[in-house]
């Protein structure tokens, strides 16, 4: 009998090639697609806006989708981290910018959500060789309200049920700015206690 030590598994290899990073993708494509729709609708052709809410609405629900795939069939990959989040705020970027310059949101309310998404990126790359600053709880309900808030906005909805978006958009601002505190904080705390 000997004493040899077991012998280490091989790393597994997740290829490029999986369900995950195809959702990503998907929502990188549907970004000019969308964009298209509310440039052709300018916010004023209600079936135009139709179709733009829903294209959005199929571009945010790949994010979520495409995330539990990640994760629950270990399908992590290296384009994934990368191209997911750009694919997030590309979209999301592209939505708040629309809204703003055909009128319906304020450009000082898609400045201050584009700063806090921006700065949080920065954030995390400037901390990534001391750790990662994982997504909490309340960043996923950023999304969330962001997502809704929107799409409230594409819809062609009749008055006064618009101001229900208005609601939505201010909780998603606010939640937007107190998550990019804490990620502030979170990221200082980590170059603290590696440095």
């Amino acid at each position: 009998m000997t004493n040899e030590p077991a012998p280490v598994p091989a790393p597994r290899v997740v290829s490029l090639y999986n369900a995950a990073n195809a959702l990503t993708v998907v929502r990188i494509v549907l970004v000019p697609v969308f964009l298209a729709m509310v440039v052709v609708s300018e916010m004023n052709d209600p079936d135009w806006r139709i179709a733009a809410c829903l294209a959005f609405c199929v571009a945010s629900f790949t994010d979520f989708a495409d995330g539990w795939i990640a994760r629950r069939w270990s399908l992590v990959t290296s384009f994934g981290k990368i191209a997911d989040p750009i694919a997030d705020k590309a979209l999301t970027g592209t939505a708040l910018v629309l809204l703003s310059a055909f009128g319906p949101l304020s450009w000082w309310v898609t400045v201050a959500i584009l700063i806090r998404e921006w700065g949080v990126t920065a954030l995390r790359f400037w901390v990534i060789r001391y750790g990662i600053i994982p997504a909490s709880r309340g960043g996923k309900l950023k999304t969330g309200l962001q997502t809704v808030a929107i799409a409230w906005y594409l819809w062609p909805v009749p008055e006064p049920f618009h101001l229900v978006g208005v609601a939505l958009m201010g909780a998603a601002l606010v939640v937007t700015l107190i998550t990019g505190g804490d990620y502030v904080m979170q990221a200082l705390r980590l170059r603290r206690s590696r440095s």
